[in-house]
């Protein structure tokens, strides 16, 4: 028997008092959150929701995301997070695909409708049978009133009012499917990612033990959004499980996150690229750099490839060794990282973490050999998914024997390390050459002038495709595109080199801080 709720409920027995989750003003200690936790799976039962139902939560990082969740996994259902950005349109087709009974809402503010979006979605679906919504102030009246809907709208704190702050966690299996995780959809119509209680208690057990994890003494700032697998995971449950403090950051704001550190004792932070490179750019003269530095423990960075130009910054800056890892929603998350007592490999996301195996595959799944050669990067072992909820033929294209293909391009060093190439969709092929635009990104934060790039195909009349470069300038730089065309031309291959490059003010981005080329395609 093992529920993913544990985690919880045994940090809240060994460190009571120590505080759990930090927002603002809010500090709530780990018995208060299991006490709230144990209130939500109380509401749950009473409300008809049973072991393996599905209960759908829209929240930004407030401490409601992790009550909500645990109370969830405590009842014995299905947690089904998701992205706080959806429309109506999308979070209806979330609720149908995964059969929700329950939806949890956060109000949001005025420039973040998910509860609008989520009322709409929960009145097209007709078929989610309770639909409870947060606020920021738990005094707060109901932002929504008479949602003609089945079972209606209910403000989850009134409804908490009378439940029991004690709870008997439902025994699940291991094998039982804790949480439902849909893909991104960057590359199509999102799926549901089934992970089973063991697939996350096996990878944060990993986590732990790569990062050295100090229980109760820890404290996180936590960007990464936890409707993500990367921050439910790595910070949320990771965390949790060793009594550290995670101080929750709703919406990612570079200069807030550099103040957080430089008043509280950040030991960890994770985040994607884009987020490492917001906080070089939010360093001041009023920031106290050595403080942080001092305080700064672990450093990870994932979701894409860190510029090795960032990476080298970032290190110089906070005085910690960036670990790079890879993994996907599929894989609950983690795959690979740096591990710490192996040095540093610039560029690499590492090796195979504990209890996990990592090939290369061309199409046909035969496997790639060759040091430096190019395949497809395969997975095998403790972290791979149960299948795509519902979803039997999209499974079976991904899983063979226990491998999960991942749709993304490696290669493998003489010593074992593996370096992403590239998503095997965003590979452009110029004139019959593959052209993967990592590479040419990397070479182009290299330019004094650049901060950011982001590299696509578009489409050519006799090339195929075209090198499409998307450029963010360093704060008072100046640059024309001609003139980062010809220092591309000299710095690469004739192939490689962008022949368009736009300069722009911002790109892109998913809730997870993921650059969307679909959109600059």
């Amino acid at each position: 028997m093992l529920n993913l709720s544990v985690l919880l409920e045994d940090s809240a027995r060994t460190h009571p008092d120590r505080d759990a989750v930090v927002l603002g003003p809010t500090r709530l200690t780990y018995a208060q959150v299991d006490a709230a936790a144990n209130r939500v799976a109380n509401l749950l039962v009473e409300r008809g929701v049973r072991p393996g139902d599905k209960v759908a939560l829209s929240c930004p990082n407030v401490p409601q995301f992790p009550i909500v969740y645990y109370g969830v996994l405590k009842a014995g259902a299905v947690v089904v997070p998701l992205n706080i950005l959806l429309k109506s349109r999308e979070v209806a087709h979330h609720l149908r695909d995964a059969e929700a009974k329950a939806y949890f809402c956060f109000q949001g503010t005025p420039d973040l409708a998910i509860g609008e979006e989520g009322r709409k979605a929960f009145d097209e679906v007709g078929t989610c049978e309770h639909f409870f919504l947060m606020t920021a102030d738990p005094a707060a009246p109901p932002p929504i009133e008479g949602v003609p809907s089945p079972g209606g709208a209910e403000n989850m704190d009134a409804a908490l009012a009378g439940m029991s702050p004690v709870f008997d966690p439902v025994a699940t299996e291991a094998t039982d499917t804790a949480v439902i995780l849909y893909t991104s959809g960057t590359t199509g119509r999102p799926k549901g990612a089934e992970l089973s209680h063991a697939n996350t208690m096996m990878n944060v057990m990993a986590c732990n033990r790569m990062f050295r994890s100090r229980p109760a003494t820890d404290s996180h700032v936590v960007c990464l959004p936890l409707f993500h697998t990367f921050g439910a995971t790595v910070q949320m449950h990771a965390g949790f499980s060793t009594a550290a403090t995670l101080h929750l950051v709703p919406r990612f704001d570079a200069e807030q996150v550099v103040r957080l550190m430089d008043t509280e004792e950040i030991t960890f932070f994770a985040g994607v690229p884009t987020m490492w490179w917001g906080l070089l750019g939010a360093l001041t003269d009023a920031v106290d750099v050595e403080r942080i530095a001092r305080n700064l423990r672990v450093g990870t960075s994932g979701g894409a490839a860190l510029p090795v130009e960032i990476l080298g910054r970032v290190e110089e800056k906070f005085g910690v060794r960036v670990l790079e890892g890879y993994g996907l929603s599929e894989t609950s998350p983690v795959v690979t990282f740096s591990a710490p007592d192996l040095g540093s490999r610039p560029g690499s996301i590492g090796v195979p973490i504990w209890g996990v195996e990592v090939k290369l595959v061309a199409r046909d799944w035969s496997e790639v050999t060759g040091v430096g050669e190019v395949g497809e990067l395969a997975v095998k072992g403790h972290c791979v998914m149960k299948g795509y909820y519902n979803r039997p033929e999209a499974t079976a294209e991904v899983l063979r024997n226990g491998w999960l293909r991942t749709g993304d391009l490696a290669r493998r060093d003489e010593d074992g390390f593996y370096y992403i190439v590239d998503r095997s969709k965003d590979l452009i092929i110029r004139g019959g050459f593959n052209v993967y635009p990592r590479e040419v990104e990397e070479v182009l934060v290299t330019h004094p002038a650049v901060s950011l790039a982001a590299v696509v195909g578009v489409p050519h009349r006799s090339h195929g495709e075209e090198v499409k470069a998307f450029v963010i300038l360093e704060p008072g730089a100046e640059a024309v595109p001609d003139e980062l065309i010809a220092w591309g031309r000299e710095q690469m291959a004739g192939y490689k080199y962008p022949r368009i490059v736009e300069i722009v003010e911002r790109l892109p981005m998913t809730a997870t801080g993921k650059i969307l080329k679909r959109e600059l395609k």
